[in-house]
């Protein structure tokens, strides 16, 4: 009997048709450090198409499926084997070669790990399943190893406009869950909710942020055309030279507060935004443990033999409370990071007020030179138009810092 081609045999796995499942069912599943299974509930062994006795002592790989990218496998265990969750896209196949998709997260817990798994119904997971057969399709056509192609994936969620994994991972898990909640018609918990609020927050931010940095930006150019208007006036152009080189001196300052609040990882910006979305994400990976922990309390009528799902539950229940603890964290860090953040704006605020003070003189300036002044009248309005749309946003910054620390000291409460 001729065997089949590898490649060949994965794409028609891959064909296979789709296993369905009910958006409310949840799964989990534990295994040792080597990835080995210990237990899991019904949902998980019915849709793996195996018998318990199959599951039970076999590597967690008995379910992955052809089209999964060996750099995600790579990125997952590096993350989880430092100790960190992770929560990612993972298509499956059943044993007859059909597949599922799910959103799985991955905690370190005791001596092993436990994931929890959830149907994924945002329309994030087309995007992820593109990004995965490009990342399969560079694996097999170019020899990427599984690390290159773990920088690989790292690259392309980037390319999305995510600052980081764990950004996208944070952002993702809260879109599932917020997804899967209206197709069941149940409505987010005021934790939940909070969270969104912070995390859609800090979004208008950063879309505030790079509009006052344009506007920043606009205005660069102004010392040297006042200075080139002051040369072609001659003597009568020093006071409009001495402008020139305060307003320089001023956006110089103002230079580098950009570069310290949105450039870099480490900058203002970044450091709040990272918190949030640390919140964010353990906050929701808290709310997953709490319901699988509920649904183990429930008869399961596929259970595993001999299985205690009432360990299990008290298990899944520790974990939740790590995450609990680890959340009440983040939100420590997030309110040092938003009194950072306010004060950063104030900083901005004063450097806008001393803008206010030389467009004046601009204006005092213009006056005097009468026609000669058109030329410096343009620079005016041109400093008027920008110098309100920095106001404008840095007044919108304050209200969502404001909403950020706001729902930050209820989450404090609530958690």
């Amino acid at each position: 009997m001729t065997e089949l081609n590898p490649a060949f045999a994965a794409e028609a796995r891959s064909t296979a048709g789709e296993i369905s499942f009910q958006v409310h069912e949840m799964f989990f599943s534990r295994t040792d450090k080597r990835g080995v299974i210990k237990a899991g509930n019904g949902v998980f062994r019915r849709l793996s198409g195996y018998s318990w006795d199959e599951l039970i002592g076999a590597p967690h790989k008995i379910i992955r499926h052809a089209d999964m990218p060996k750099g995600v496998f790579q990125f997952m265990w590096d993350t989880i084997k430092t100790g960190k969750p992770v929560g990612t896209y993972v298509k499956n196949r059943d044993k007859s070669g059909g597949y599922y998709w799910v959103f799985a997260l991955i905690a370190p817990w005791m001596d092993g790990y436990v994931s929890i798994r959830l149907k994924p119904t945002s329309p994030m997971r087309d995007t992820v399943a593109e990004i995965y057969a490009d990342l399969l399709r560079a694996e097999r056509d170019e020899g990427l190893t599984p690390q290159q192609s773990a920088e690989m994936l790292l690259q392309r969620v980037r390319d999305l406009g995510y600052a980081s994994y764990h950004t996208f991972q944070a952002s993702a898990l809260a879109a599932e869950f917020e997804a899967r909640a209206k197709a069941m018609g149940d409505p987010l918990e005021q934790v939940q909710k909070r969270l969104l609020a912070m995390s859609r927050g800090i979004t208008d931010v950063q879309v505030e942020t790079a509009e006052m940095t344009e506007a920043f930006n606009a205005i660069r150019t102004v010392p040297m055309n006042m200075r080139i208007i002051a040369s072609r006036l001659e003597n009568a152009g020093g006071p409009i030279s001495a402008i020139s080189v305060n307003y320089s001196q001023m956006l110089e300052e103002m230079s580098t507060w950009v570069n310290t609040f949105v450039d870099g990882d480490t900058c203002v910006f970044a450091r709040i935004r990272d918190a949030i979305l640390n919140s964010q994400f353990l906050g929701f990976a808290a709310a997953l443990e709490q319901e699988i922990s509920e649904a183990l309390s429930h008869n399961d009528v596929d259970a595993m033999p001999g299985q205690c799902l009432e360990e299990e539950r008290t298990a899944i229940g520790s974990l939740r409370e790590d995450f609990l603890k680890q959340t009440r964290e983040s939100l420590g860090s997030v309110e040092t990071e938003a009194m950072r953040f306010g004060r950063s704006v104030l900083d901005m605020k004063r450097y806008v007020t001393g803008l206010s003070s030389t467009r004046m003189m601009c204006k005092i300036e213009s006056a005097a030179l009468s026609e000669q002044g058109t030329a410096l009248g343009g620079i005016v309005e041109q400093l008027d138009a920008c110098q309100n749309e920095i106001e404008k946003r840095l007044a919108r910054i304050v209200e969502l810092n404001a909403l950020i620390q706001s729902n930050t000291a209820m989450l404090r409460a609530l958690v």
